[in-house]
């Protein structure tokens, strides 16, 4: 009986972790051109240092935007070479996911 008190703590710390408002999930941004694009993941390239992510996509993934936000694409519209913007995070699912995807018109200089 004494090893169950922790349950309602337990249960409160779960509920209020699910209830946390999605400004305080911050996302990551990866700026690069695609390598590989599939139903499940993305890889994206930054051609200024060679440095390569894979992301992974949750089924019927539909967050893809123009960089000036009024448009927005199909999957099918992501190919090898298209320069992207990546936001995305690892809390959710424990991988790298991609949150949401940004086609630019070319990559920004930093």
């Amino acid at each position: 009986m004494r090893d169950k008190r922790w349950v309602p703590l337990a249960a409160l710390a779960i509920g209020v972790s699910l209830t946390a408002p999605a400004a305080a999930m911050k996302n990551s941004t990866f700026y690069g051109t695609i390598d590989h694009i599939s139903s499940s993941n993305i890889k994206v390239t930054d051609p200024r240092n060679g440095q390569s992510l894979s992301f992974l996509l949750v089924p019927k993934f539909k967050q893809i935007f123009s960089d000036d936000g009024k448009t927005t694409y199909q999957m099918s519209f992501l190919k090898p070479g298209t320069p992207v913007e990546v936001l995305y995070d690892q809390k959710a699912l424990g991988a790298r996911h991609a949150d949401k995807i940004i086609v630019l018109k070319h990559l920004p200089s930093k």
